[in-house]
């Protein structure tokens, strides 16, 4: 586990340089869960690091693999300077301990809600689970383990998530992207959905 973490953590310096901040929260019955701050330029990435040191297991399954399995981390991406987005620290590690407290495998498509604002004032209570592979690449691990997945979050209002929950996470994301929409904008409005 420790060696997975590390190694972890080394992917997200290299692919988002040096933390300038970092903060340790733990569950009742789940392992500790940190997410770190990269600030660069006007953004601000906050990723988790601790949700990948076991393998996601299948709600249904008897018994969890304790070797086999996706792991993944999270990553949101704001503007910095907008909104008291460091509030988003302990709904990050909410979501990342999900897959330990209510046995979910959290995947891209997936939409995740914390039932509060994800900071103070914020528009969104969920986030929208995007494809890994794009800002930190993939970390592969010794076989039989699956690969460590950076899942990139992208934050939903209450309208385009029930949206979504008719209409699906692509076609959401089409909408987004006809629209224009700024989803790093941590005070954006809801994209118009007929």
């Amino acid at each position: 586990m420790e060696e997975v973490l590390a190694l972890v953590e080394a992917r997200l310096r290299t692919a988002l340089g040096e933390p300038d901040a970092r903060a340790a929260v733990t569950f009742l019955g789940t392992d500790r869960i940190e997410v770190l701050r990269f600030t660069e330029a006007d953004v601000v990435r906050y990723a988790t690091l601790g949700m990948s040191a076991q393998p996601m297991a299948d709600p249904t399954a008897v018994l969890a693999d304790p070797v086999k399995g996706p792991r993944a981390e999270l990553v949101l991406t704001v503007r910095a300077g907008l909104a008291d987005t460091d509030k988003a620290l302990r709904p990050l590690a909410v979501l990342a301990a999900s897959p330990q407290v209510e046995g979910v495998v959290v995947a891209p498509g997936a939409s995740l809600d914390v039932g509060e604002p994800l900071w103070p004032g914020a528009p969104f209570s969920s986030v929208l689970v995007a494809e890994s592979g794009g800002l930190v690449e993939d970390l592969e691990l010794d076989a039989p383990r699956d690969p460590v997945r950076f899942l990139p979050l992208l934050p939903m209002t209450p309208n385009e998530a029930a949206w979504k929950r008719v209409h699906g996470a692509q076609a959401l994301q089409e909408r987004w992207l006809n629209a224009g929409t700024d989803l790093r904008d941590p005070l954006r409005r809801s994209v118009t959905l007929d």
